[in-house]
C-alpha cells in the first residue's frame, strides 16, 4: 500500500469495476473501496471515521 494519491481523472473509466466492503486490517474494522480491475486501486480508512449513508441525506 502506498500512502500517495494520485489523480486519475474525474471521470470513472468505462471498464471500471468499483466495489465497497468493510473488511479487517490490523485488527479494526475499515472501509475499503476499490477497483477490482485494476492492480493497486484501492482506499481504505477506519470504519469509525467513515460517513454513514443516512448522513449523506
Amino acid at each position: 500500500m502506498t500512502l500517495e494519491a494520485n489523480a486519475v481523472g474525474s471521470q470513472l473509466a468505462a471498464d471500471a469495476d468499483v466495489v465497497a466492503a468493510v473488511d479487517e486490517i490490523d485488527g479494526q474494522s475499515h472501509l475499503v473501496i476499490a477497483d477490482i480491475g485494476r492492480d493497486d486501486v484501492w482506499l481504505s480508512m477506519p470504519e469509525r471515521d467513515a460517513i454513514s449513508l443516512e448522513a449523506w441525506q
